[in-house]
């Protein structure tokens, strides 16, 4: 162990310290004691060795003993005892710039924050600003730190890299020497999370182009350049690859570069079957090119309908291609409105009539409104008196304008027993609810089914919110038989929601044919705290398209009429529930 070494654990310590509130003489002493020891000019095994170690200046009798059993046996116990009593994102997020331990420990006890990914998705519902010591510009400043931290990570959100994509490929696409471009690997795919960014591009003139893209203003750092691949890594901390191919050869290389490759494993195998062989350079019966001008003709000579990027996982798309039983998949076009949508009168920062002019200009003709319930009072959970307030407004806005149709919903807590937050009288005044759970994740497999499931069968259940309770990136989903579940929704008629929000992107698509399967509806809700949380419903549609889901699966591709009675006989019947 290095005096580097050696330094980090005492700086850690004194951090861990902070955290725990502990003496600041004490913290102090670790703090100072780190910066000496990395000072020092000579190994400080050898002042171990020699004795001489309490003799520096600032190291006093106690740090001397914690620095000795350091370096001869490589840990101590009061920084293993500090570590157990934080967890690792607690630990980690005092790396974000602008977080220290203070208001980490504030974060963790006042609203029990364990991962940077849930302190993001906590600022992205605004449940910092009302924190005492923090407020908005502190909520602001926090995420530009996460955005700097993230820079050095290794997989990214797809919400986070696919506008910044689209923007390079739309500047790829302007240049006059591209003859066609696309988006390739996982984000053409619609993967929740991505390593990479890949890009394919038919050019006679690949030179040109790799220079352009390599002198983009958003490059930090050329990685490598050549005639036909040229990796860089973007200011975001992102690498971006682009492949440029001669004319002829751009569907088998966009072909190829999409994957999988388990897709492709099953496919080369079927053309080796045919007659053929498949691979990024073109498909070739002997060594004559067979003239593809685009991916449907690959398809079309291995005897296959064309099979979409987001299904080419292996799931079963190459026999449904051969069966003629793909889907049509459901596209953005199809949606007519969404619910849950929050607002000012909990964590939410639109008001009513913002969301019906943004929704407006979206081209969707209703929204569902569904702020929290009382018991997430850290989020501003509507008492029961500021609910008729809320209904009477939804309903003036409903009179006053007919261009984007509002839904009065809530979203009810789960409680941990299954009970839905407010009484069922209450809950029967709205149009719709989402139940959801927000607390007490660390329950067992058999707890937490049995919680979710008795909430379904609450007759006052429209939707279940979020299902696994995944945070992309920063937290699993909790332990539950989703299976259960997804029969538990079936059988008692309530519909699933595909949350939108690229934090969540959950229900999981691969968890969708089943759903599927048992004729369940899935909602692409987008969970919007913020106006541009509209645009979040994109990627729910990409994530339903990868979860084999057609138009006819899809709540919220009814058209408005159709909802309002589909509310209505709920109503009727939920007594039979």
């Amino acid at each position: 162990m290095d005096n580097k070494d050696v330094a980090q654990i005492l700086s850690e310590i004194a951090l861990l310290l902070e955290l725990s509130g502990e003496n600041p003489f004490k913290i102090r002493a670790y703090g100072e004691g780190a910066r000496i020891i990395e000072a020092l000019d000579m190994p400080v095994a050898e002042l171990v060795r020699s004795g001489a170690l309490s003799q520096i200046k600032g190291i006093g009798k106690t740090l001397s003993l914690q620095i000795t059993q350091l370096i001869q046996d490589g840990s101590v116990p009061l920084h293993q005892e500090l570590r157990a009593a934080f967890p690792e994102g607690v630990r980690e997020m005092l790396r974000v710039p602008g977080l220290g331990p203070k208001k980490v420990k504030d974060l963790f006890e006042k609203l029990g924050i364990k991962s940077i990914g849930e302190l993001e998705y906590a600022c992205h519902e605004n449940r910092l600003i009302t924190l005492p010591g923090f407020g908005p510009k502190s909520q602001e400043k926090i995420l530009q730190g996460i955005e700097q931290f993230k820079k050095f990570q290794g997989r990214h959100l797809f919400g986070g890299v696919y506008p910044l994509a689209s923007e390079i490929l739309e500047q790829i696409n302007k240049h006059p020497k591209t003859l066609r471009a696309s988006l390739a690997g996982s984000l053409r795919r619609r993967m929740e999370t991505v390593k990479d960014m890949d890009l394919v591009s038919e050019s006679e003139h690949p030179e040109e182009l790799m220079r352009f893209f390599t002198s983009l203003p958003i490059v930090d750092q050329i990685l490598s350049t050549g005639p036909t691949k040229s990796s860089v890594l973007l200011d975001t901390g992102l690498q971006a690859d682009l492949r440029v191919v001669g004319p002829k050869q751009f569907p088998y290389a966009l072909h190829h570069f999409t994957g999988s490759k388990e897709h492709h494993t099953v496919l080369r195998a079927r053309a080796k079957a045919l007659g053929f062989k498949l691979n990024e350079y073109g498909l070739f019966k002997g060594e004559e090119l067979i003239p593809c001008n685009n991916e449907a003709d690959i398809y079309r000579f291995l005897v296959l309908l064309y099979i979409p990027p987001e299904l080419r996982e292996d799931w079963g798309e190459i026999e449904a291609a051969e069966n003629h039983t793909l889907p049509v998949l459901v596209e953005e076009k199809d949606i007519q409105g969404a619910f849950h949508f929050h607002t000012h009168f909990s964590d939410g920062t639109p008001t009513l009539s913002q969301w019906v002019q943004a929704a407006d200009q979206a081209g969707l003709k209703y929204l569902g409104i569904s702020d929290h319930s009382q018991s997430a009072a850290y989020a501003g959970g509507l008492k029961p008196d500021q609910l008729e307030k809320q209904r009477a407004e939804i309903a003036l806005l409903n009179q006053k304008q007919n261009r984007v149709h509002l839904f009065w919903g809530i979203e009810s807590d789960i409680l941990p027993d299954g009970s839905l937050d407010y009484s069922d009288k209450e809950l029967a005044q709205f149009d719709f609810v989402i139940a959801s759970v927000h607390s007490r994740f660390n329950m067992t497999e058999a707890e937490m089914t049995a919680r979710i499931i008795r909430a379904i069968e609450n007759p006052c259940t429209t939707m279940l919110g979020h299902p696994t309770g995944r945070l992309l990136l920063a937290r699993d989903p909790y332990p539950v038989d989703m299976n259960r579940v997804l029969e538990a929704a079936a059988h008692h008629s309530v519909i699933l929601e595909l949350n939108a929000n690229s934090h969540r992107l959950d229900l999981d698509w691969r968890l969708m044919k089943k759903a599927k399967e048992l004729g369940l509806k899935i909602a692409i809700n987008p969970d919007a705290h913020h106006l541009d949380g509209l645009e979040d419903i994109a990627y729910g549609v990409g994530i339903a398209r990868k979860g084999w889901l057609s138009r006819e699966d899809v709540f919220n591709c009814l058209y408005v009429d159709q909802v309002q009675t589909y509310f209505r006989n709920l109503k009727n019947t939920s007594v039979g529930k």
